[in-house]
Protein backbone atom coordinates (compact mmCIF):
# COMPACT_ATOMS: atom_id res chain seq x y z
CA UNK A 1 0.00 0.00 0.00
CA UNK A 2 2.59 2.30 0.78
CA UNK A 3 4.26 1.70 -2.43
CA UNK A 4 0.95 2.59 -4.29
CA UNK A 5 0.56 5.59 -2.03
CA UNK A 6 4.61 7.12 -3.36
CA UNK A 7 4.28 6.35 -6.58
CA UNK A 8 0.92 8.06 -6.99
CA UNK A 9 2.65 11.16 -5.02
CA UNK A 10 5.51 10.98 -7.12
CA UNK A 11 2.71 10.95 -10.38
CA UNK A 12 1.13 13.91 -9.21
CA UNK A 13 4.06 16.09 -8.44
CA UNK A 14 5.87 15.31 -11.67
CA UNK A 15 2.18 16.36 -13.50
CA UNK A 16 2.32 19.61 -11.35
CA UNK A 17 6.18 20.50 -12.31
CA UNK A 18 4.73 20.22 -15.84
CA UNK A 19 2.05 21.69 -15.57
CA UNK A 20 3.98 24.73 -13.63
CA UNK A 21 6.34 24.58 -16.70
CA UNK A 22 3.44 25.21 -18.85
CA UNK A 23 2.14 28.15 -16.99
CA UNK A 24 5.61 29.29 -16.59
CA UNK A 25 5.90 29.56 -20.39
CA UNK A 26 2.24 31.20 -20.95
CA UNK A 27 3.48 33.61 -18.67
CA UNK A 28 6.55 34.61 -20.09
CA UNK A 29 4.45 34.59 -23.85
CA UNK A 30 1.68 37.05 -22.54
CA UNK A 31 4.56 39.12 -20.74
CA UNK A 32 5.86 39.66 -24.56
CA UNK A 33 2.32 40.20 -26.18
CA UNK A 34 1.00 42.64 -23.95
CA UNK A 35 4.45 44.70 -24.48
CA UNK A 36 3.59 44.32 -28.47
CA UNK A 37 -0.42 45.22 -27.62
CA UNK A 38 0.91 48.65 -25.86
CA UNK A 39 3.07 49.85 -28.43
CA UNK A 40 0.19 49.52 -31.06
CA UNK A 41 -2.41 50.95 -28.77
CA UNK A 42 0.28 54.14 -28.26
CA UNK A 43 0.61 54.54 -31.98
CA UNK A 44 -2.99 54.07 -32.23
CA UNK A 45 -3.45 57.14 -29.61
CA UNK A 46 -1.24 58.92 -31.78
CA UNK A 47 -3.11 58.69 -35.04
CA UNK A 48 -6.07 60.00 -32.96
CA UNK A 49 -4.91 62.80 -31.54
CA UNK A 50 -3.39 63.80 -35.01
CA UNK A 51 -6.59 63.57 -36.58
CA UNK A 52 -8.82 65.39 -33.28
CA UNK A 53 -6.05 68.36 -34.26
CA UNK A 54 -6.67 68.50 -38.01
CA UNK A 55 -10.30 68.46 -37.17
CA UNK A 56 -10.38 71.00 -34.81
CA UNK A 57 -8.04 73.76 -37.16
CA UNK A 58 -10.65 72.56 -40.25
CA UNK A 59 -13.41 73.42 -37.85
CA UNK A 60 -11.96 76.71 -36.58
CA UNK A 61 -11.24 77.51 -40.44
CA UNK A 62 -14.68 77.02 -41.73
CA UNK A 63 -16.10 78.88 -38.51
CA UNK A 64 -13.75 81.66 -39.72
CA UNK A 65 -14.80 81.83 -42.93
CA UNK A 66 -18.22 81.10 -42.65
CA UNK A 67 -18.44 83.78 -39.89
CA UNK A 68 -20.34 80.87 -37.59
CA UNK A 69 -22.10 82.11 -34.22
Amino acid sequence: MADKVKDYRDNVLTHLEYIKEKVDNNHSELKKINGRLRKAENSISWIYGVGATIAFFFTCLIGILFKIK
